[in-house]
């Protein structure tokens, strides 16, 4: 039997490099004051003079409970009634929204948190309601949802297939009773298995469950054995994140022992025998970190190479516009990125005064919707074109020649291959397409810190 592969000192300090996971650029480290309620609020009359069609993500910031691992922006409540409160400040949000826009036509919906399913049902109902009155939905709407397993009920599941949501998303994390004990969210296969089958039965069939790398206590063998459990389950999308242990921000990850968690080497061989066991599994590759079925959307946009990269990961959504509304949500429009303040209470505040609730963002300039093509083809199809990414968008190719040549060290590695005027990760590819991509970021190194790069 040959050995297991031993990554190369030289992969394992790129690997253990800090970098962003580039759902969007410029990262939100750069975001700034001097986008406020008026600039956004500027944006969205050019976005109702464009006429295109949008996309809405509604972010609902509660949970009964915290996981130990989680990076979400949310906080955890028993009581129903401050989740009222939120739910109604919503509804003015998208009133105040609609007001600005009109009724513009929506293709994709998503609900993230947080855990969105916690709205007591009447007020998801209202919400949908609202939204649905004030904005005209496309008959083929992807209308998506991330949900909890430990809280999916075939009352839930069915009053959601009422209300037109057709994709869900399940956090299963982890299989492992060992590994789910450390990061305080305990839900037995069985339970995972209600959820799903909860959902289908009540009409829901596209359902994508997350799983991680990168835990305490984890192991390439339990991680092996979570994707075989989860595989027989039957999703129609997998993704695979790994752990990003950030206590600076997140401070109840410090109820993790960092002695717990896997080195930079045993984070590659578990992200490798994950991926491996979901090939075995028929699944196909999408970027970085997300699988699918072979005649699913995602496949097929990642053929087309019609594939998107926003904050929900890897999407077929083709909107320029998406709009956040709720506590901390960013939008992201043709101009610029903007996103709420992520106090709730301050947040309230702006909404009931009929403001928007927009603290921080960044405008688009200069060289930025360039890099953010560079960055997008790299790491939803791991190559781009020098010369096409710079005519498009009117910049001479010789204005990333220093990007390029940063890369000559993974050039003589053989992982990034230059040919004339493509520069394509050959080999490596999810070890290092973030380092790759953030050689074209103008902005890495003043300020933010992120998570290492596997």
């Amino acid at each position: 039997m040959n050995a297991p592969h031993q990554p190369s000192p030289t992969l394992l300090d790129l690997a253990g490099r800090s970098v962003p996971r580039y759902t969007s650029y410029p990262t939100a480290p750069h975001f700034t004051s001097a986008v406020e309620g008026t600039v956004y609020g500027g944006w969205l009359d050019q976005v109702q003079d464009r006429g295109e069609p949008i996309s809405l993500y509604l972010h609902v910031p509660f949970c009964r409970t915290i996981c130990t691992y989680c990076g979400c922006s949310t906080k955890a409540t028993l009581r129903d009634d401050p989740i009222r409160a939120y739910a109604d400040t919503m509804r003015q949000e998208i009133r105040l929204l609609a007001d600005r826009l009109g009724p513009v036509e929506v293709e994709h919906l998503h609900w993230g948190g947080g855990t969105p399913s916690i709205l007591p049902p009447d007020c998801l109902e209202m919400l949908v309601r609202e939204l649905s009155d004030r904005f005209r939905f496309r008959q083929d709407m992807k209308h998506a949802i991330e949900l909890d397993p430990r809280h999916v009920t075939a009352e839930g599941a069915r009053q959601m297939a009422g209300l037109g949501i057709n994709r869900a998303s399940l956090g299963v994390q982890t299989l492992d009773a060992d590994v789910q004990e450390a990061i305080g969210r305990i839900q037995p296969l069985p339970v995972v298995a209600a959820a799903f089958q909860a959902l289908r039965d009540a009409g829901i069939t596209a359902i994508n469950a997350d799983l991680m790398y990168g835990l305490p206590l984890q192991t390439c063998q339990t991680i092996r054995e979570t994707a075989r459990q989860t595989l027989a389950l039957e999703p129609t999308r997998l993704a695979i994140f790994g752990y990003a242990h950030v206590p600076w921000m997140k401070s109840h990850q410090k109820l993790i022992d960092p002695t717990a968690l896997p080195g930079i080497a045993e984070r590659i061989r578990q992200a490798t025998a994950a991926r491996k066991s979901l090939l075995e599994g028929g699944f196909v590759e999408i970027g970085i970190d997300h699988f699918a079925r072979p005649e699913d959307g995602l496949a097929v946009a990642f053929r087309s190479r019609t594939l998107r990269r926003n904050f929900q990961g890897y999407t077929v959504d083709g909107a320029e516009t998406l709009i956040g509304i709720g506590a901390s949500s960013i939008s992201r429009t043709p101009f610029g990125y903007a996103q709420n303040a992520a106090d709730v209470h301050g947040w309230r505040r702006a909404i009931k005064a009929g403001q928007f609730a927009t603290r921080q963002g960044k405008a688009f300039e200069g060289e930025d919707r360039m890099r953010a093509a560079v960055i997008s083809d790299l790491l939803c199809f791991f190559e781009f074109d020098l010369v096409e990414v710079s005519e498009r968008h009117g910049f001479p190719a010789q204005s990333l020649a220093a990007d390029v040549g940063r890369l000559a060290p993974l050039v003589q590695a053989g992982w990034v291959e230059i040919d004339g005027s493509r520069i394509a990760i050959r080999s490596q590819r999810h070890e290092v397409a973030r380092i790759v991509a953030s050689e074209f970021d103008s902005y890495l190194g003043h300020g933010g810190r992120h998570s290492s790069a596997v």
